[in-house]
C-alpha cells in the first residue's frame, strides 16, 4: 500500500519510505503542528488483525515514550488511523553501525568501538532502571548520527522487565545472531539477554564478524546455547586484553556469569579506556544466595486435628438422619438447592469479576498508595522494601502489574504489589589509614562503599599499607559512594646496575635497558669505521648503580647511503655560446670549456672539451643535503662558478641552467 502524501491523525504529512523493519516500515514525515520532520513506524497489515499483538504494541510504545536519554531514540506519539498503528519517532541523520561495519569490511578502531559501546550501555542502563528492556540489540538498531553519537532505536517493541518471561508475541523478533542463549532457546529473557546482546555488537565491531554463524537461523541459535566463541583477541591482535575480557564476559552462556547489570559493565568499559590492558574484569560467578532468607521450615509443619472428636460428631449426625429420615431428606433436597445456586452464582462472581481502572501509585507515599488501590477495589501488597537513590524513602519505585496508559484494565479485586523505597542508604567511612590494603578494601567494602586505589612511593610508610584516604573516617556517606586511598608502593626506587650495550644493535640495547626499568633516549652519529646501527656509546658507564626511570642515552651509528643523481647543465646559458664566423679564418673562437661539479675541494665530476652550445649531463653520487658548486673554466676567461644544493636522499635529478 502506497501511502505517501497521506496525512496521519490529522497531523502527521507521510513524505517517502525510509526504510523496513520485521514489524514495521519506517516513513519520513512532517509534523504539521510542531513543524519538523519526524520518522514514522506504520505496523504491517498482517499484525493488525492480532487485537493482543495491537494491544502490546501500543501499550509498550506508551511505556518506551516515557525513556529520555541522549542515547535513546525519542518517541513523541502512538496513535491510529483507521487501520494504520503507527509510532512517531524522532528523525536521525546518520548511517546504521551496520552499515559501518561493513563499509569498514574488517575491524573497527577499539576505542572508537569502546565509545559506542558505552553510549548503548548508558542507553540500556536508563530502560533496565525503567524496567523495560530491549530484547532486539543489534547493529541494525544503533544510528550513528553525523556528530558521532550512537543512538538505540526500536524500544518500541520492548517488553516491560516485569511482565517478561518468554519470547513475546509467539514470534521471534531480531537477528538470531545476537540472541543470547535463553532467547535462542525461548526461555526467560531479562536485562542480561541485553547485556549479551551488546557483547555481540561489541564483538563485530572489534573484529569485523559476528561471534557465530551458520547455513541456518537454527543452526545459529544452537551455536548460542552450545558452542563458545573465539576469543575476538584472536581475530584481532591490536585488541587490549581489557577489551577482549569485557566481551567475554558480557557473552557467557550462563547469565550469572554475565555483567549484573549495564551499570556494572559501564564502569567496566569507561576503564578500559584509562587501562586498555589492565586486569580489572572480575570473571566470578553472581552469587544470589547471598540475597536470599533462610526459610523457618517449622512454619510448614502440619497441626493435626483431634480426630476423635470430630467422630463423635460425625457419630451424632448418623444417628440424627437414621431417626429422622423424612426429615433429613427434606433437609437435605433444601441445602442442595441452596448449595448449588450459591455455589454457580459464586463461580460466576469468581471466574468473571468486572473490569476497573488500575490506577499510577509509582511516585506516591505507600499511605496513598494504598488508598488509591482500595479505592479502585483491588487488594495492595507490598512486595518489597529496598533502598534507591531516585526515590524519597516511603514512596512507590515500582508497581506490577505495571500502569500503561490506554491499557490499565484489571479484575476487580486483583492484587498490585509495589516496592517501597527505603531512601538512599547511608554509612559510615571507617578509618583505614595504617592497615594493609586488603584489609582496608574489606573495611571499606563492608561499609558497602567502592574503593579506588592510587599507588605512590612514600619513605615513612612500608609497602602494602594505606598512607591516606581522601574521604574522612566517621563521614557520613551514601552506600556505593566511592572511597579514594592512597597505598605505599615501598620507602623508594629500586636501584639497577648500569650494563653496557656498546656494541649491541639498536633494538638489542633498548631491550636490555627497558628491562631495567630504564628509560631511554637515541641519538645518531656517523662513523665509517664501524658496523651500521649498533651503538657507539652511552650516557652512563656500565657498573654504576642508577635509579630505575633514569634516562640512558645511547648514541646509534647511522651511515648513510650513497645515492646517485643526474645533473642536466644547460652550457649555453652559462657561456652565452658561440657564433660561427665567416671571412678570416685566423680569428680564434673558443667553442669549448672545462667543467666540473665539486664538494669543497673534492671533484664529483669532471669533463674537458665541452661546447658551449650544447647541454651536458653529469651523473654524480653523494648523500644527504650536500653543498655543491658548478665550475666552467674557459680559455682566456676567468672561472665562472654557480653553487647549488642536491639533496641525495629525495632528489633524482637537478636541472642547471
Amino acid at each position: 500500500m502506497n501511502i505517501e502524501g497521506k496525512l496521519l491523525g490529522d497531523r502527521y504529512q507521510i513524505i517517502e519510505k525510509i526504510g523496513n523493519g520485521g514489524m514495521a516500515t519506517v516513513y519520513k514525515a512532517t509534523d504539521k503542528i510542531l513543524k519538523r520532520d519526524v520518522a514514522v513506524k506504520i505496523l504491517r497489515d498482517e499484525f493488525t488483525t492480532d487485537e493482543e499483538f495491537i494491544k502490546r504494541f501500543e501499550g509498550e510504545a506508551q511505556a518506551a515514550a516515557r525513556l529520555t536519554h541522549a542515547n535513546i531514540v525519542s518517541i513523541y506519539d502512538v496513535g491510529v488511523d483507521g487501520n494504520l498503528y503507527y509510532i512517531v519517532m524522532e528523525l536521525i541523520q546518520g548511517k546504521t553501525l551496520k552499515e559501518i561495519i561493513l563499509k569498514e569490511k574488517g575491524p573497527l578502531p577499539w576505542k572508537w568501538s569502546i565509545n559506542v559501546a558505552m553510549q548503548i550501555a548508558s542507553a540500556l542502563e536508563m530502560a533496565h532502571k525503567n524496567s523495560i528492556i530491549h530484547r532486539d540489540i543489534k547493529p541494525h538498531n544503533i544510528i550513528i548520527t553525523e556528530d558521532g553519537i550512537a543512538k538505540v532505536t526500536d524500544f518500541g517493541i520492548a517488553k516491560a522487565v516485569s511482565n517478561s518471561t518468554i519470547t513475546a508475541f509467539g514470534t521471534t523478533i531480531g537477528s538470531v545472531h545476537y540472541f543470547s542463549p535463553e532467547h535462542a532457546r525461548g526461555g526467560f529473557t531479562d536485562a542480561k539477554s541485553d547485556i549479551y546482546s551488546l557483547g555481540v555488537v561489541m564483538y563485530e565491531m572489534v573484529t569485523g564478524e559476528v561471534p557465530f554463524d551458520a547455513d541456518t537461523p537454527v543452526s545459529v541459535a544452537l551455536k548460542h546455547m552450545q558452542e563458545e566463541p573465539e576469543e575476538p583477541i584472536n581475530i584481532n591482535e591490536k585488541l587490549p586484553m581489557a577489551v577482549n575480557k569485557i566481551i567475554m564476559k558480557a557473552l557467557q552462556k550462563e547469565s550469572s556469569l554475565r555483567y549484573q547489570s549495564a551499570t556494572e559493565m559501564l564502569e567496566d568499559l569507561r576503564k578500559a579506556l584509562k587501562d586498555p590492558d589492565g586486569d580489572f574484569v572480575d570473571d566470578e560467578e553472581y552469587d544470589p544466595t547471598a540475597e536470599t532468607q533462610v526459610i523457618d521450615t517449622n512454619m510448614y509443619k502440619d497441626n493435626k486435628p483431634n480426630r476423635n472428636k470430630r467422630g463423635k460428631k460425625d457419630n451424632k449426625l448418623k444417628e440424627f438422619i437414621k431417626n429422622h429420615k423424612k426429615l433429613s431428606i427434606c433437609i437435605g433436597v433444601i441445602l442442595l438447592f441452596v448449595l448449588s445456586l450459591g455455589g454457580t452464582m459464586l463461580v460466576l462472581g469468581l471466574t468473571n469479576p468486572p473490569e476497573v481502572e488500575m490506577p499510577n501509585v509509582v511516585g506516591m507515599s505507600k499511605d496513598e498508595a494504598e488508598q488509591e488501590i482500595k479505592n479502585a477495589k483491588l487488594k495492595f501488597e507490598v512486595e518489597k522494601e529496598e533502598y534507591n537513590r531516585d526515590v524519597p524513602e516511603g514512596f512507590i519505585i515500582s508497581q506490577d502489574p505495571t500502569y500503561v496508559e490506554r491499557f490499565n484494565k484489571v479484575k476487580q479485586g486483583s492484587t498490585v504489589k509495589v516496592v517501597v523505597s527505603k531512601g538512599q542508604e547511608k554509612t559510615t567511612v571507617p578509618k583505614v589509614v595504617g592497615m594493609e590494603k586488603e584489609k582496608a578494601i574489606k573495611a571499606l567494602e563492608d561499609a558497602k562503599l567502592e574503593v579506588e586505589i592510587v599507588e605512590e612511593t612514600s619513605k615513612k610508610v612500608e609497602e602494602g599499607y594505606v598512607i591516606s584516604q581522601d574521604t574522612d573516617p566517621d563521614t557520613e556517606a551514601f552506600a556505593g559512594d566511592t572511597v579514594k586511598i592512597h597505598v605505599s608502593t615501598g620507602t623508594g626506587i629500586k636501584q639497577v646496575e648500569m650494563t653496557s650495550v656498546i656494541g649491541k644493535s639498536e633494538a638489542d640495547a633498548r631491550n636490555t635497558l627497558q628491562s631495567l626499568g630504564l628509560k631511554i633516549n637515541v641519538a645518531y652519529e656517523e662513523n665509517s669505521s664501524k658496523a651500521n646501527g649498533i651503538v657507539l656509546k652511552q650516557s652512563i658507564d656500565a657498573g654504576k648503580q642508577i635509579d630505575q626511570g633514569t634516562t640512558v642515552t645511547i648514541t646509534v651509528n647511522k651511515i648513510e647511503e650513497s645515492k646517485t643523481v643526474n645533473v642536466s647543465i644547460n652550457v649555453k646559458a652559462f657561456t652565452g655560446g658561440y657564433t660561427e664566423t665567416t671571412g678570416d679564418s685566423s680569428q680564434s673562437i673558443n667553442k669549448t670549456v672545462d667543467i666540473s661539479i665539486m664538494s669543497g675541494n673534492s671533484i664529483l665530476w669532471s669533463d674537458s672539451g665541452v661546447d658551449k652550445n650544447t647541454t651536458k649531463n653529469a651523473t654524480i653520487i653523494g648523500k644527504g643535503l650536500m653543498d655543491l658548486k658548478l665550475v666552467i673554466k674557459e680559455k682566456n676567461k676567468g672561472d665562472l662558478i654557480r653553487p647549488f644544493s642536491v639533496n641525495f636522499n629525495s632528489e633524482t635529478s637537478k636541472i642547471l641552467d
